[in-house]
């Protein structure tokens, strides 16, 4: 607000901040319609965002906004107005809402000011996203050309089924995929329901789910456990999570789902601890075993992929990702994390990618005996539960995003590092961010900080390691023409990817 006064213009805040709730914001889709009421339609609009959001709150509103549009988000791993403003631009764009976006540490720079300034005088803010080239400019080798349409075809011929544990998840319009989009690509949803999910979990018998504990034990996997369920995670919590893995297997075998999300917050937290340590293990090809109720074990020698809080875009990547991956001969498990903050480390800018489910121990320095399970803060988990922590290890990684564009599915794809910083570095980012979570230090090649943000559609982007540099040249290639024989519009983002124009 204070930069738009310096710039000589007037402005309001659209709602006031509530004594009695401690708070100013828009908490609830109901409050958003009410608070859009006495907008006037034609107004220039500023969104701000200075932590998560939930997406639907706004758009009712913002649908029928007539005037000019900007998004606009602080700058902090503490406070992640950033990863909210990109899950809000991903449902802008989804629904074809027109909008500016623009982001600051401290919205004093030249960078924000001059973007602000266009803004307020009805300019596009406008943004360099030089670094995206369509597919078609490049031609993939006709190896890879080759394994995509063999990996399209049996999707197409052969179907997918996800499995939809309760549509719609913490307002994130942009992560849900319209059928008629996914059809066509040989892909369904099984939709599911949570309750059956938490009704399979009280039939799991108890010896089952200590059975999966002393195999994690036996990984080495460490558990920080406590004797207090208000602030500690407890033995009692994670038998509890052992369970619902267990249950999630076997619903999903019943169904015959190729992946599954479950909603994670928004979900079971009255009734269950988070879904963290059972969707890090379903990622995972090496995990506990699990057999079906006539004593088949379930998806042997293979991840079942989960996409967090239900996240269909991730669901779609990670399967497509998972079978290519798998016929290169690659690990094929996926992470679904966070775009949650970064700033430069020497000379490089290194993005902090941080998720609370789904991080397999694949991923993680020294796998399971790299990996710690600490309780989820008890502001958003009431009943526990532990999570996946560890540090993602050096190496390559082919990064993208499956999103919703002028009415059907794209597909951004890059390249990237995964660098590993000092402990004390690794730990002060911990400490700005959420330290109960995965980290994941990443150098984006190619893609600036605000190129990255200018672009990226959503406020997930999803990582696959390769081998070595060549080897994830090759996965991208791959990849890249598989969501182009499927129908998908693709991008390709940034540089050293392999691929000749």
């Amino acid at each position: 607000m204070a930069a738009i006064r310096r710039s000589g213009r007037d402005v309001q805040r659209g709602h006031p901040y509530d004594p009695a709730k401690q708070h100013g914001f828009i908490d609830s889709q109901k409050y958003g319609m009410h608070v859009f009421r006495n907008i006037p339609r034609a107004a220039p609009l500023v969104v701000v965002e200075a932590v998560w959001q939930y997406s639907h709150h706004l758009l009712q509103g913002l649908y029928s906004h007539e005037g000019p549009i900007v998004t606009i988000a602080n700058w902090s791993g503490e406070w992640p107005g950033l990863v909210g403003m990109l899950n809000l631009n991903g449902s802008l764009t989804k629904a074809g809402i027109p909008y500016d976006t623009l982001w600051s540490v401290d919205f004093t720079d030249d960078f924000f000011l001059q973007g602000l300034n266009r803004w307020l005088t009805g300019e596009p803010v406008g943004h360099n996203v030089c670094h995206v080239h369509p597919l078609q400019n490049f031609k993939p080798p006709a190896e890879a050309e080759n394994l995509a349409r063999n990996v399209a075809g049996d999707l197409q011929r052969n179907k997918a089924i996800l499995g939809v544990f309760d549509e719609g998840c913490m307002g994130m319009y942009n992560a849900i995929i319209p059928d008629e989009l996914l059809h066509p690509i040989g892909v369904f949803k099984e939709r599911l329901s949570q309750s059956a999910l938490y009704a399979e979990m009280q039939r799991t018998p108890d010896h089952e789910a200590q059975s999966t504990r002393r195999w994690l034990d036996q990984k080495g996997m460490r558990f920080i456990t406590g004797v207090n369920p208000e602030t500690d995670l407890t033995e009692s919590q994670i038998l509890e999570q052992c369970k619902m893995y267990i249950a999630a297997m076997r619903i999903a075998d019943d169904f015959g789902c190729d992946a599954i999300g479950i909603q994670y917050q928004q979900g079971l937290k009255d009734l269950a601890p988070a879904s963290d340590l059972a969707e890090g293990l379903l990622n995972n090809v090496d995990r506990p075993p699990v057999c079906s109720r006539d004593n088949r074990e379930l998806f042997a020698g293979r991840a079942l992929p989960h996409f967090n809080e239900v996240d269909e875009c991730a669901g779609l990547d990670a399967l497509i990702t998972n079978r290519i991956w798998t016929k290169l001969g690659y690990d094929p498990e996926t992470t679904l994390h966070d775009v949650r903050y970064g700033e430069n480390y020497k000379d490089e800018f290194v993005w902090v990618f941080e998720i609370s489910g789904a991080a397999p121990p694949q991923h993680l320095i020294g796998g399971y005996a790299g990996a710690v399970s600490e309780r989820q803060p008890s502001m958003y988990f009431r009943l526990g539960g532990g999570t996946v922590k560890g540090i993602s290890k050096p190496g390559e990684i082919v990064w993208s995003r499956v999103f919703i564009e002028d009415g059907e599915l794209k597909a951004d794809l890059g390249r990237a590092g995964v660098r590993e910083l000092p402990r004390e570095e690794t730990e002060r980012r911990w400490r700005i961010t959420t330290p109960q979570w995965p980290i994941m230090h990443a150098v984006t090649y190619g893609v600036s900080r605000d190129q990255m943000m200018a672009r990226h559609k959503a406020n997930h982007i999803q990582v696959a390691y390769a081998p070595n540099a060549a080897a994830a040249n090759r996965a991208l290639a791959v990849k890249a023409a598989t969501f182009r024989n499927l129908g998908v519009d693709v991008s390709i983002c940034g540089s050293d990817n392999g691929l000749v124009q």
